[in-house]
C-alpha cells in the first residue's frame, strides 16, 4: 500500500525503523459525520444529512475495515439509499484500483476513477495520507464524509432510520461503556493485532504483538463460551466488528500474516 505526498502517488511502505520495528496504523484523515438533519457530529464539521441516494460507498471485499460497512449496510436497509463501488481485491504499486482483474469489481460511476487516490484527490487535490476503504462520499458536496469504519458504521446505525423505519440498535444506550470496552481492547490486540503481527519488522516487535492477540482470543474464547454474544443474549456492533476479522483469520492472518499459533479452527466458541 502506497500513499499520497502533496497529491503525488509514492510507492512508499510503512515506516518502521523509528518505532522498533513495530506497525504503526494512520489515523483516518477524514472525520466527518453523516446525522439525521445535518447537525455536527463528534467530530469534523456539519452539513452532512442523511438523505436517499447521497452518498456513495467504496468498498474492497478483501478487506475487513471495509467489510463491516457493507453488513451494516445491509442490516439497516441502506442498500437502496447508499450506492456502492467496489476495488479489486490485487492491491500492487498503484494501491486500490478498479481493474476489471476480478469479476467483483464494481466500477466508479461518479469519478470514473481507474484508482481509488483519484478519489481521495477529488476531495483533497494536495492530500498527504494513506488511501484506504472504506470511504463514504457525499455526491451532493462532492467532498469524503468519513474514510474512519468505526464511525461509518456509527452512522449506518442510526443517522437514516427515519428514513428507513429500521429502528434496529446495535450501538445501545444500556450497553454502551461495555460496548466501547469490548471494542477498546478488540480493535488494539485482534483487528489491529493481526497487522501489527504481519508488519513488524523485529522479533521484539512481532512478539509484543502477537502473544496479545493470542491472549484476547483465548480471552474471547473463554467469554463467548458463557453467552451466544460478546455482551449476552444481544448482538452488536462489537461482534460484527470481530467477525469481519475472525472470518479472514485462518485462511489469511494464520499463514501470511505470521498469527500462526493456533487457527481460530480451534476455538469451538469462536468459530
Amino acid at each position: 500500500m502506497g500513499l499520497l505526498i502533496d497529491g503525488v502517488w509514492s510507492t512508499q511502505w510503512y515506516d518502521t525503523s523509528k518505532s522498533g520495528g513495530a506497525f504503526q496504523r494512520d489515523a483516518a484523515k477524514f472525520r466527518n459525520w453523516v446525522t439525521s438533519d445535518g447537525a455536527p457530529g463528534p467530530s469534523g464539521e456539519g452539513g452532512f444529512k442523511a438523505e436517499a441516494g447521497r452518498y456513495h460507498l467504496y468498498v474492497s471485499y478483501a478487506c475487513p475495515w471495509a467489510h463491516r460497512t457493507l453488513i451494516f449496510r445491509a442490516l439497516k436497509g441502506l442498500e437502496p439509499l447508499i450506492s456502492v463501488s467496489v476495488v479489486s481485491p490485487h492491491m500492487r504499486e498503484d494501491g486500490w484500483t478498479f481493474h476489471d482483474d476480478f469479476p467483483g469489481v464494481v466500477a466508479d460511476p461518479i469519478h470514473g476513477a481507474a484508482f481509488m487516490r483519484e478519489v481521495y484527490l477529488a476531495a483533497q487535490p494536495a492530500m498527504t495520507g494513506r488511501v484506504t476503504v472504506p470511504v463514504l462520499w457525499d455526491k451532493a458536496r462532492g467532498a469524503i464524509v468519513s474514510n474512519e469504519s468505526s464511525e461509518i458504521i456509527r452512522m449506518f446505525n442510526s443517522a437514516f432510520d427515519a428514513l428507513t423505519g429500521d429502528r434496529q440498535d446495535f450501538h445501545p444506550e444500556p450497553l454502551r461503556a461495555e460496548i466501547d470496552s469490548l471494542n477498546a481492547r478488540i480493535y488494539d490486540t485482534v483487528n489491529n493485532g493481526v497487522y501489527k503481527s504481519g508488519f513488524a519488522t523485529t522479533q521484539a516487535a512481532y512478539e509484543a504483538a502477537v502473544i496479545p492477540l493470542f491472549e484476547s482470543l483465548d480471552w474471547l474464547e473463554g467469554l463467548l463460551s458463557r453467552r451466544r454474544y460478546l455482551t449476552g443474549d444481544r448482538i452488536t456492533e462489537a461482534d460484527w466488528r470481530l467477525f469481519t476479522t475472525l472470518i479472514r483469520f485462518d485462511a489469511v492472518y494464520h499463514g501470511h500474516f505470521k498469527c500462526n499459533r493456533r487457527q481460530i479452527a480451534s476455538y469451538p466458541a469462536l468459530w
